[in-house]
């Protein structure tokens, strides 16, 4: 199903004109009409489809935050996150801010049956109780190696960032855990502005990789914004809002969207 996001946005000029504003207007002969009148509309409409993945960039001043937070304005749906609003608790450590996911394992599925094992005959229901000891375990482990999974994903490999809590870490490694927060949530529309902006370029291109494949994958949709246009082969996009100072929006289909 593809959806439609669109931004149509306005500052409009109507500020206070202190003494300091009059003598800077002075000093470069701007007027208050000409400040009006300067104003930029920021005004764009994509179509997305589920597993693809968005791109907005351009330089820095252009707009780029401004689109994707109308973008995930735009529409009235509980399906979506801004990793901006994932909190980061100081007082549990980054592995505990996971649920375990569900593995799809099966719980007593209906083939335990009593076999008269040793002594004592081991009746049905302890048979059953131990199989669903077994299973819960199983299923934590599972739930575990999918959490350092998603981690992974995220770019956060150091065990020590791992076992520290969030708000302790640093930037950019704030911002990953962030990022796997987000994959790790049942929402289908991820919205990321600066991505990976504060990462080295290595961290940030294998981070994009494995959005890119993690997007096919799941279904999920990323609308991401960047200055950075370097990550491009690594995400391939479906589709690129191309955002310019003087206000337009260049919009770019991989597919067509008819």
């Amino acid at each position: 199903m593809i959806t439609t996001l669109s931004a149509d946005k306005k500052f409009d000029w109507a500020l206070p004109v202190t003494e300091k504003v009059a003598d800077v207007m002075r000093a470069f002969g701007i007027t208050v009409q000409r400040l009006k009148n300067n104003t930029v509309t920021h005004k764009c409409e994509i179509k997305i489809s589920p597993g693809e993945i968005c791109y907005i960039t351009g330089p820095s001043g252009s707009g780029k935050s401004v689109l994707l937070r109308e973008f995930f304005n735009s529409f009235a749906c509980d399906n979506k996150i801004n990793i901006d609003d994932i909190p980061l608790p100081d007082d549990k450590t980054c592995v505990d801010c996971f649920d375990n996911q569900n593995t799809g394992i099966g719980i007593g599925n209906g083939n335990v049956t009593s076999n008269g094992v040793g002594a004592g005959n081991v009746t049905n229901t302890q048979t059953k109780t131990r199989d669903l000891t077994d299973t819960n375990s199983h299923n934590d482990n599972r739930g575990f190696l999918e959490t350092l999974r998603t981690l992974s994903n995220a770019g956060l490999t150091d065990v020590f960032c791992v076992l520290n809590s969030p708000a302790t870490l640093s930037e950019g490694q704030k911002y990953r855990y962030r990022i796997a927060k987000a994959l790790a949530d049942n929402k289908q529309f991820i919205f990321a502005d600066e991505f990976c902006s504060q990462l080295d370029r290595v961290t940030a291109a294998v981070i994009s990789h494995n959005l890119r494949k993690f997007a096919s994958k799941t279904g999920k949709i990323f609308v991401l914004a960047s200055a950075h246009d370097d990550l491009l082969a690594d995400l391939l996009p479906e589709v690129i809002v191309i955002k310019h100072l003087a206000g337009e929006a260049e919009i770019i289909y991989k597919n067509s969207k008819c």
